[in-house]
């Protein structure tokens, strides 16, 4: 793409207009004095005997020419492979999941260290869970070592996408004093309701790929790996061995030891209801591998950048913005644009390329350049909180989450129709049909490894086999930005129900466009105040089996469902539909299983249905 053209479509993002210092800008002005060297990867000891396997990149100077000799260190924890071992001759990259991280960082002075989580790649250990608690003490282990090592400066940061930002989390939740700052990138807050369980409903795909995936990654099953884009390189054979190994003997007994690793669908399954115990083990639950119920112990120096697109899953972003509102006595900083999980993708409908012309590194480089070099970079008389409008196409800075300035609300009405004023009093019925979904064009294939390249392209017509209701044609452009809010006086045939509502634009010509959506369990429809560790600026439910109820048959109850959040310009002329389905095949399990509930929907003043509308004027 020509200078000219960038330049074009730089500013037709408002970059310049939402950043004093834009990350473009900021990163070709920056000082670039190093270059990557070889990696030495050698294993380090944890406090059990358990032996991981590291990578370490140190910069060398450009010119040859004496320079520091200790750096501040980035360190990125990974199960999906810290380095691969590729045939002789190969140009295929080593470091699918961490080459960013190292490509970017060292060149500017960083040392950057990649570990192979416990149980993964080339290291010794057992996977006892998904995140376990085992590694998160790890984390701060391997600082210990790292501050002991002859290049460290003694000030480390970590970060990474998904799984690797929640590790971020694990390690400033130890208190470590080295640990200075973190970018946890398209991670979540609470593994329940921001991944497996959003609304408290099963999504049945995911578990089984995540399992796939890394049996084939842990068991270096090659076959199997074949099926996932990032990891299929056939010059790749099998994770690289430490320098020490040269011949893979302490590889191949690190592997013998995960063979006993956890297995993700069987181990996903225990958890129907948030935070409950496993029945062997009193003291192990779904926030056991959360990060918010460790956030108590980060020091309240440690900054943090927060960073999650629109599509991101159905809650990581819910999971930046807890983090957020949560560590809100941290210098934090908060991103979200039009990407799904780990911006693979601009998932605009109005995108001018694929792939995104966003540089997230380098504004986590000007993060980790200001909170670890201590350099004046103008970071912090940024505003805190950067979003992406999507349809106005422009990011957008505000001093608070959420940034909307007040709500506008839409009733259910007669006639399938979205008003402003208050409803007739009235009811419409809808029987739910277990055999609706939503498509494999969603936010929900790329959290499973799926490689989507286009959003929501068949959206057109899903609606007519829901109950829709539809807005007037907008008189002038509206902009909402944060947790559309659905407020709906429900009555089902059955004790339980599963509620999907879609918020869906109808452009002038008819063009229906998916904006975002909303999913709940009726039998979690209990809200109450967020607790400490976990602040929301939406309805709060907890998951929690004591809190779960059966729907009274036959008897209308209030339930509340926070949308999915966006940032979204309807256009003058435009509509706005509410759609409301009972399942999602292709996604959700289905609920309550095999008794499609038939289900009623009031309005009126007396039990006024609507939706709430975060309008940022």
């Amino acid at each position: 793409m020509g200078r000219r053209m960038l330049d074009k479509l730089k500013d037709r993002k408002n970059l310049d207009g939402a950043w004093q210092i834009s990350p473009d800008r900021y990163i070709a002005q920056r000082s670039c004095d190093f270059q990557l060297g070889a990696p030495v990867s050698q294993y380090v000891e944890m406090r059990d005997g358990c032996r991981l396997a590291v990578d370490i990149f140190l910069p060398e100077r450009k010119d040859g020419m004496p320079g520091p000799e200790r750096f501040p260190t980035i360190t990125v924890f990974t199960p999906y492979r810290r380095r691969f071992k590729t045939k002789e001759g190969s140009t295929a990259e080593p470091s699918p999941n961490t080459a960013a991280y190292r490509d970017c960082f060292v060149k500017f002075g960083y040392a950057v260290v990649v570990i192979d989580c416990r149980g993964t790649g080339a290291s010794f250990g057992t996977r006892s869970s998904f995140r376990s608690p085992e590694e998160r003490l790890d984390t701060a282990d391997v600082c210990d070592w790292i501050v002991a090592q002859e290049w460290s400066n003694g000030v480390i940061g970590s970060g990474g996408v998904s799984y690797l930002g929640a590790q971020a989390d694990f390690l400033a939740s130890t208190g470590h004093p080295a640990v200075k700052a973190i970018a946890p990138l398209f991670s979540v807050w609470d593994t329940y309701a921001d991944n497996y369980f959003p609304g408290g409903i099963q999504l049945k795909a995911l578990t089984k790929l995540y399992d796939d995936l890394m049996i084939g990654l842990d068991q270096d099953d090659r076959e199997v790996l074949k099926a996932f884009k990032y990891w299929s390189d056939p010059d790749y054979i099998g994770a690289q061995p430490v320098d020490a190994d040269p011949d893979g003997v302490l590889l191949a007994e690190a592997l013998a030891e995960h063979r006993n690793n956890y297995r993700h669908t069987d181990f996903m399954s225990e958890f129907r209801f948030r935070e409950e115990p496993l029945p062997y083990d009193a003291d192990y639950s779904s926030a056991s591998f959360s990060p918010y119920s460790y956030s108590g112990g980060t020091r309240s120096d440690v900054a943090i950048m927060s960073v999650s697109g629109w599509y991101d899953g159905f809650g990581y972003m819910n999971g930046a913005i807890s983090r957020f509102l949560t560590l809100s006595d941290n210098p934090h900083h908060l991103l979200i644009g039009p990407w799904d999980h780990g911006a693979r993708v601009d998932v605009s409908p109005w995108r001018q390329a694929v792939e995104p012309d966003f540089d997230i590194l380098a504004e986590v480089l000007r993060f980790f350049d200001t909170y670890l070099l201590g350099m004046d970079t103008g970071l912090r008389d940024e505003a805190p909180v950067h979003y992406y409008a999507m349809h106005a196409e422009e990011w957008r800075s505000a001093a608070v989450w959420p940034p909307a300035d007040t709500d506008h609300v839409l009733n259910l009405s007669v006639d399938n129709a979205l008003s402003e004023t208050a409803a007739v009093a009235g009811d419409d019925m809808y029987q739910v049909d277990f055999n609706i979904g939503t498509g494999n064009e969603t936010r929900y294939e790329r959290i499973a490894a799926v490689d989507s390249r286009d959003y929501y392209c068949d959206w057109q017509g899903r609606g007519d086999r829901m109950l829709s209701f539809t807005s007037a044609p907008l008189a002038a452009p509206s902009e909402i930005a944060g947790h559309v809010i659905a407020e709906l006086w429900m009555q089902s045939s059955q004790p339980d129900a599963a509620l999907f509502l879609y918020l869906t634009e109808v452009e002038a010509d008819g063009t229906e466009r998916y904006v975002t959506e909303a999913l709940l369990r009726a039998i979690h429809r209990k809200v109450q105040e967020a607790p400490a560790s976990y602040r929301t600026s939406w309805p709060f439910q907890s998951f929690r089996r004591e809190d779960a109820a059966p729907l009274p048959v036959g008897e209308f109850e209030k339930l509340q469902l926070a949308f999915s959040p966006t940032a979204w310009r309807f256009s003058e002329g435009s509509r706005i539909r509410l759609s409301i389905a009972g399942a999602d095949d292709d996604h959700c399990a289905q609920v309550p299983h095999g008794r499609p509930p038939l289900l009623t929907f009031a309005r009126g003043e007396a039990m006024p249905s609507r939706i709430i509308l975060p309008v940022k004027q």
